[in-house]
């Protein structure tokens, strides 16, 4: 017996995708998804040059502070995951802004690839841990939060050896909040936006937005 129309129903439901989620890769998913991904690795570009004077007096505030900045390296992986909705779109996302990055030029060199891929990796998961079927705004933000995690263990492997336990906690946290407000938040944001526009009709991530505009 089919069930009836419920308007609660239908917006607490909208931000979930088919109980079996659509695995396989459409060359519009391909296609939109590098389109991003090169576009976030421009605004990266940017944010090398920008991120220093922010992140310089913040450190000398409070040393492990300058981490506040480092959301800015990590939201395509969850821009791309959000908008394409298929596994692998986060680790793909964030991996391709970092090649942009890297071959723009920046002070990091081939570490900016390894800094991708952790951080790719980091969002990844969250997705993979909800199956895939799971867009809303809790799980964006959790996917910047471990993303930022990712982040601040790579970088107080690499950068920062040997660091007190006090700076390295301050570092983790920062990073933490840095990703869930910059790469949780405002991807989620973006999103929205994008789909409000009709420019994303032809992903769930779209439909979703007029299914919840059709609810209310």
């Amino acid at each position: 017996m089919s069930r009836p129309h419920n308007d609660t129903t239908t917006a607490d439901s909208v931000e979930r995708v088919k109980s079996t989620p659509v695995v396989r890769w459409r060359i519009v998913d391909i296609v939109v998804a590098s389109v991003l991904a090169v576009a976030a690795g421009l605004v990266f570009v940017l944010w090398n040059i920008a991120s220093n004077p922010i992140s310089a007096p913040l450190g000398a505030l409070l040393p492990g502070l300058q981490a506040l900045a480092g959301g800015g390296w990590l939201f395509a992986a969850v821009l791309v995951a959000l908008v394409i909705r298929k596994p692998g779109a986060a680790l793909y996302g964030e991996i391709v802004a970092a090649s942009v990055s890297a071959l723009v030029g920046n002070q990091w060199g081939v570490l900016t690839l390894e800094s991708g891929l952790v951080q790719g990796v980091g969002a990844e998961l969250v997705f993979a841990v909800f199956l895939y079927r799971r867009w809303n705004l809790p799980v964006a933000l959790l996917a910047g939060a471990v993303a930022g995690l990712a982040l601040a263990i790579n970088d107080l492997i690499l950068w920062y050896p040997g660091s007190a336990v006090a700076f390295s906690a301050i570092y983790t946290v920062s990073a933490i909040v840095s990703g869930v407000v910059l790469a949780g938040l405002l991807s989620w944001f973006v999103v929205r936006g994008l789909a409000k526009t009709g420019a994303l009709s032809r992903f769930e991530s779209g439909r979703v937005a007029l299914r919840r505009h059709d609810a209310q």
